[in-house]
Order: structure tokens, then C-alpha cells, then sequence
């Protein structure tokens, strides 16, 4: 862990050093059967290593983004935790680790359902406690899913598309404000986009 937060400490030295804002993010999957607790633990000492080699490399942390993942159980695990759980736990480990002086916070999906991953979102800014940061959204395969989907590769599917990336975006945004009241839900959003040991 140490090294990793050393290696994402010289990335940020290099893109500061050419006028670019380093996105950190500290990939940690959430494969496996781990509880929500080892998972809160984990996410902590990583997080903590993080911002220590960010310190010691001087970054400008006013000039950074922090790219994380919601703190859940382990996609496999048996005791599957609620999105409080989830919450309030994300909250905790970034109140205990992230300066303020970060600007903002984005959220992966993790291989959350859409609906599942806009839900987290929501909660997460809307339980209270301090944010002293953005707490925003950088979804891959939960923003474009059902979008791919809707266009499966065809021309005449390009408006259906469009507005079921504009709905997606919509509920995205809101619940980046912790005011998302939920949309329709659709069979393709409440599946798991879940892909294990997933890379791009």
C-alpha cells in the first residue's frame, strides 16, 4: 500500500509540474466476501497512506481530485450492507483521511447497478455530517450501460440513446446534491454491470 501511495504521489508531481490536476485514485476492488468493516478498514489505511506520500512530495492538494469507490461489503459477501451502511461508512473513512483542502471527491461505480450506484450517491450527500469537499460522480459502466443498450449500435436508436444518457446524467446530478428522488426504473439499471477482477 505504501508503495502504491508513492507511486500516485510521483504521478501527481509530474502532472502538477505540467500545469495538469491530478485525479488520485487508489484502486481498491470490491471483489471478494469481505465485510463492511474490513472493507472500511482497508479503504482507510490506503487512503491515509495516500495523503501522507501526498504530503511528502509537497502536492498541491487545493490543485487535486480524489477518484474513490463507495465503501460496501465485498460483491460476494453474505451480509450485503444497506446504502446507510455504505453512507455512513464512505462518510467516516473521508472525514478521517481526506484534508479539506481537497476540492472534490468523485465516486466510481464500483459494478453497481445504475440505480444502485445513483442511490449510494444520494445517500452519501445527503447524510449529514461535514463535507468540506464536492462529493460528485465519475461513473463508467453505470452512466453508459443502459445507453449502450438503448443504441445497440444502430442510427435509428441515436435519440433513445441521447435521452436515456440525459435521465441518467439528470438523476447523476441531483443526487450529487443528496436531492434525487428516483427516476423510472428500467430492467437494465437494476442489474449488476458487476465484472470481476474488472480492468480497463
Amino acid at each position: 500500500m505504501k508503495e502504491t501511495a508513492n507511486v500516485i504521489a510521483r504521478y501527481a508531481v509530474v502532472c502538477q509540474k505540467n500545469g495538469l490536476v491530478p485525479i488520485i485514485e487508489p484502486d481498491i476492488l470490491c471483489d471478494g466476501n469481505h465485510s463492511l468493516e474490513i472493507s472500511e478498514h482497508i479503504n482507510e489505511t490506503m487512503l491515509s497512506y495516500v495523503f501522507k506520500a501526498l504530503a511528502d512530495h509537497q502536492i498541491y492538494l487545493e490543485g487535486t481530485l480524489l477518484k474513490t469507490n463507495f465503501i460496501r461489503s465485498g460483491h460476494s459477501s453474505c451480509k450485503i450492507s444497506t446504502i446507510e451502511e455504505n453512507a455512513a461508512a464512505t462518510l467516516r473513512v473521508l472525514q478521517r483521511t481526506v484534508p479539506v483542502a481537497v476540492p472534490g471527491i468523485l465516486f466510481l461505480s464500483g459494478g453497481l447497478a445504475e440505480n444502485s450506484a445513483t442511490l449510494n450517491l444520494n445517500e452519501v450527500n445527503r447524510t449529514p455530517g461535514k463535507k468540506p469537499w464536492a462529493l460528485t460522480f465519475s461513473f463508467g459502466r453505470a452512466l453508459h450501460n443502459s445507453v449502450l443498450q438503448a443504441w445497440q449500435g444502430r442510427k435509428e436508436n441515436v435519440p433513445s440513446a441521447h435521452c436515456q444518457l440525459l435521465k441518467l446524467a439528470k438523476a447523476n446530478s441531483y443526487a450529487s446534491m443528496g436531492c434525487y428522488e428516483g427516476v423510472k426504473r428500467t430492467p437494465v439499471g437494476e442489474r449488476s454491470i458487476f465484472v470481476a477482477s474488472h480492468a480497463y
